[in-house]
């Protein structure tokens, strides 16, 4: 067997010593070659803007119910295992890298070295192994590419296994089903089955950063986006999908440093990643011009489908799936900042859209609120947004990521309360773009002009000294006034023409946190148990 390495820049790590005997292997290709070789392979088209458009087969979003974690000396006694964080063991592993090694050993690969994390002193060193071209795009695009003199003296900290078109037999290999996802933290390998689509990758390397951060670098990881302003303040923005994380963190007047993964060190948040992994379904020029304008050469598009008789991009279309998606570099972004590195936040924005119409649009959050709030993780789903929604729904996902966190969620919360307490000046805010007036089908939605008002007025210092109220259930702290809003909308309960209705919804909202929270009270702190709604009025 002839065995090639053709790459742009080479790379130091020698896969043979992994036992990876691919034929050919591209290393570190350009995103015009990888398009380029995409194209001839006839795995995907161009669309008119010049961006690269796939299909990644069966899977278009991930399947949380076939990642596992290696449970073993390192993970044993720290994971926090369940539903979430689904144990396997090494001779499942080891079975299974066997295997896929020898499946690669005639195979053309295209391998990448990258970085996680935009600071310095704790980003990881990623080999990443593809069997497509366009995958390894995605990974130029998303993760952080080295310069020249970081590549050669790059050395793997990491490997990333991508082969969808390698499948497990559950019946013999211990999977649940042909597709897999596989974490090893001893062998510091991720393993990728059966699934071709990109955004396994990607959040496996989060779940790795939000184990080891913690655990070695007392690092708070973050699912949330962050922006800077001029002087150098920096806003996080946390919320579940339809809460407006990506839309209120787009802010021409601010630099973004992500829109998705974070860390948050001593005196530094950092961006984990070095692209964007942005939805749109329904993308418009109008709705959001940035991320529109970055469709464009070097750009991957997902599952996205054509008008007919053309090639532009029809971005209502779901034929496929509602989640298509565009990566792209963050460069493509104006206004981002490179390195993505800001110091300390100012501002921490807890979104939710809360369809019950029952929280303020915007409300201060004591210590031990946020860390309250951060681990509900609170938004609602609307009639329309899944398949068989007919009333609102409450959705509770812990510290707004719960899927990607192998520790159990008051230590992240832990974390947080640590950090507010050192650095006191940062205030937390939760910010209620859902219903105001009524619920859901009887009030209306909180206009768009109002919710970017307060979070501006909030990351100007205009609510630092106006009057504030508690919530007479959630015991946030509402202002009473706030420039370019009306102060009847700063108290949802008189924008209710019901008040006794009001008061009802309220207290059974506050059941539901409650409720939820019951998972998490045997490892909550007294200081964090404080923080719960009341659920009587008397």
């Amino acid at each position: 067997m002839i065995r090639r390495e053709i790459g742009a820049l080479n790379s130091n790590v020698n896969l043979k010593e992994l036992g990876i005997l691919a034929e050919h292997i591209h290393w570190n290709l350009d995103s015009a070659t990888l398009t380029q070789q995409t194209l001839t392979l006839g795995q995907g088209s161009l669309s008119d803007k010049g961006a690269l458009c796939v299909n990644t087969g069966k899977f278009t979003g991930r399947s949380p119910k076939d990642k596992f974690i290696v449970k073993d000396a390192v993970t044993s006694n720290t994971i926090d295992w369940g539903d979430i964080n689904i144990p396997t063991s090494e001779e499942v592993y080891n079975r299974l890298y066997d295997k896929m090694v020898k499946f690669l050993s005639d195979k053309e690969i295209w391998a990448r070295d990258c970085y996680a994390g935009a600071h310095p002193d704790y980003r990881l060193r990623v080999t990443v192994v593809n069997t497509t071209p366009w995958a390894n795009l995605f990974c130029h695009n998303l993760f952080i590419r080295p310069t020249t003199e970081e590549q050669n003296n790059f050395e793997k900290e990491w490997l990333i296994l991508q082969v969808p078109e390698f499948e497990a037999d559950p019946a013999v290999d211990g999977t649940r089903q042909g597709n897999f996802t596989i974490v090893n933290f001893s062998k510091k390998v991720i393993l990728i089955g059966g699934s071709a689509y990109t955004g396994e990758m990607k959040k496996g390397i989060f779940s790795v950063l939000n184990f080891l951060l913690p655990h070695e670098h007392h690092i708070l990881p973050m699912h949330c986006s962050a922006n800077e302003g001029e002087k150098g303040d920096v806003s996080l923005f946390f919320g579940l999908s339809g809460t407006g994380k990506t839309t209120l963190s787009a802010d021409a007047d601010r630099h973004l440093i992500g829109d998705d993964e974070h860390g948050w060190a001593e005196g530094a948040v950092f961006n984990f990643e070095g692209g964007c992994y942005a939805k749109c379904i329904d993308l418009s020029i109008e709705k959001e011009p940035e991320i529109y304008a970055a469709i464009k050469e070097g750009t991957l598009l997902e599952n996205v489908a054509f008008f007919p008789d053309s090639n532009k991009v029809d971005f209502s279309d779901k034929s496929i799936t509602e989640n298509t998606r565009a990566a792209y570099p963050i460069h493509y972004i104006p206004n981002a900042k490179e390195p993505s590195i800001g110091g300390n936040p100012k501002n921490i924005f807890f979104l939710t859209c809360d369809a019950f119409g029952i929280l303020p649009p915007i409300s201060r959050l004591t210590k031990e609120q946020a860390m309250y709030h951060f681990i509900s993780g609170y938004t609602a789903k609307v009639a329309g947004t899944e398949v068989g929604i007919i009333e609102p729904q409450t959705t509770f996902s812990a510290c707004f990521g719960k899927v990607f966190l192998p520790l159990h969620p008051t230590a992240y919360a832990e974390l947080l309360g640590e950090k507010l307490e050192k650095y006191a000046d940062v205030k937390v805010w939760l910010v209620n773009t859902g219903w105001t007036g009524g619920k859901y089908g009887e009030g209306k939605r909180m206009n768009l002009k109002y919710t970017r008002a307060m979070i501006h007025a909030a990351m100007r210092g205009d609510l630092d000294e106006v009057e504030y109220v508690a919530h007479d259930v959630f015991g946030v702290w509402k202002p009473q006034s706030c420039p370019g809003v009306p102060d009847l909308i700063l108290n949802p309960r008189n924008t209710w023409e019901d008040k006794e209705a009001y008061d009802q919804q309220a207290l059974a909202l506050a059941q539901l946190f409650v409720d939820n929270f019951k998972q998490y009270e045997d490892k909550a702190s007294t200081a964090i148990l404080s923080a719960a709604p009341k659920t009587s009025l008397l």
